[in-house]
């Protein structure tokens, strides 16, 4: 299985993410079509930098002949990057994302809904659209909650501006290139220090990003800048890697995408490294969280469900036992990544009755899955599809899909089901 690594021991921002994705072989075309197909005025900069003695890729969006962040233009590069003339100017997304407390008070202010229509509109491949939307909407409901308003009511400022559409549109463009099997990701280093935002001066991460990141692994080390921003939160988010350490692999590029400040004795780089798995036959190692519990609210139970799936388990099940003295109960089972069991183990002890939590080691083979979108007379409508060395085994419509259409249209959910089938099948 074809799978990426991404090393964020300098944080990561939509620009990193470009910079990375170029650097790792991502042709330029694929991000010049997704930019140009948003029909913004943009276009994208490219060029060779070093940072820490690293080189790397930088990325800038450009406005006319302005950086579209407002920041002025920086002489970093040390040499052109290699290119034809006609392929240097690309579409840029996100902040400039300096990695330092800098001014988020960029004028430009669109709604979720606007943004969503620019995408919709543009002749990009529906997988794409639906990343690039996923990511705006986790951006809108974070934001939407911290302000405590409904989220038709958000208008994004720094996340709105043109840089930040083209950086997420374009990263979602190379993702889909990629054709990647699986994504993960080690823990964010978030920094450190304050922030200026468009609603004042904070400490980082800013509030979008600290609750963009909630159940994600991070850390606070060597810099007192800014690393994490909000727009590199939401594209973590909307690619819902595994996290942890490098797995397994055979690399076969690795990419380095450039922050833009060069910082003193710290390469300010995303990492991104694409090869095969080496894991025989597709076999992977879980943390099983096990626990039995007799005396236990079903609510309390339903919410641990809940949070613990939203703090990132692979899954979670509640099975019915006999316990000791012939009393009914539950076996609480959690499967996670290692990198998620030390929160989960908090979790069941601190939301649930029970005085300890068995751990253990399990081996699990997995399907490949990927995603595609189908229309139906309901909408778009997502296809988990699972194959194994190339042949597909298995094919279901996204159930929270079906559900919403469902609604939406006042059908019944297997109607919305059998429709998504039909047209995935044709």
């Amino acid at each position: 299985m074809r799978i990426a690594y991404l090393d964020c021991f300098a944080g990561i921002s939509g620009d990193m993410f470009l910079g990375a994705l170029v650097d790792a072989g991502v042709p330029l075309s694929v991000l010049q079509d997704a930019t140009s197909a948003l029909n913004l005025g943009a276009s994208l900069r490219v060029e060779t930098v070093d940072r820490s003695g690293i080189s790397c890729t930088k990325v800038h969006v450009m406005e006319g002949d302005k950086l579209a962040d407002g920041e002025p233009q920086q002489q970093t590069s040390r040499e052109p990057h290699t290119m034809q003339p006609q392929t240097q100017h690309l579409h840029k997304a996100g902040h400039s994302h300096d990695h330092e407390p800098h001014s988020h008070t960029h004028v430009h202010g669109r709604s979720l809904s606007l943004i969503k229509t620019i995408i919709q509109g543009a002749p990009l491949a529906d997988a794409v659209k639906q990343t690039a939307i996923r990511a705006f909407e986790l951006l809108g409901h974070s934001e939407a909650k911290i302000h405590n308003v409904p989220v038709e009511e958000i208008h994004f400022h720094e996340v709105g501006a043109v840089d930040a559409i083209v950086d997420i549109v374009a990263a979602s463009a190379g993702i889909h290139h990629l054709q990647i099997g699986r994504w993960y990701c080690s823990p964010l280093n978030v920094g450190g220090g304050m922030v200026v935002c468009a609603h004042g001066t904070f400490p980082v991460p800013a509030p979008a990003t600290a609750d963009l990141l909630r159940g994600i692994p991070t850390y606070s080390a060597h810099i007192q800048k800014e690393l994490v921003t909000p727009t590199g939160a939401a594209l973590i988010r909307a690619l819902d890697p595994a996290f942890g350490p490098q797995p397994a692999m055979r690399v076969e590029q690795v990419g380095y995408g450039a922050g833009t400040r060069n910082l003193k004795d710290f390469p300010n780089v995303l990492r991104l490294s694409i090869g095969e798995s080496s894991a025989p036959d597709n076999v992977e190692t879980v943390t099983v969280l096990e626990t039995a519990l007799d005396d236990l609210s079903p609510q309390v139970l339903a919410h641990v469900t809940e949070t613990a799936l939203a703090q990132g388990a692979l899954d979670v099940m509640l099975t019915p036992v006999i316990m000791k003295k012939g009393r009914p109960g539950t076996l609480l089972t959690i499967l996670c990544n290692e990198a998620d069991s030390a929160a989960l183990q908090r979790l069941i002890l601190t939301e649930t009755s029970t005085l300890g939590v068995r751990i253990r080691k399990d081996c699990r083979v997995s399907l490949d899955r990927i995603h595609t979108t189908v229309q139906t007379p309901y909408g778009d409508i997502r296809i988990k599809i699972g194959s194994r060395d190339g042949a597909e085994l298995n094919a279901a419509p996204e159930f929270e899909d079906c559900r919403a259409a469902a609604l939406q249209h006042f059908v019944p959910v297997k109607l919305v089901q059998q429709a998504a089938i039909a047209a995935y099948r044709r």
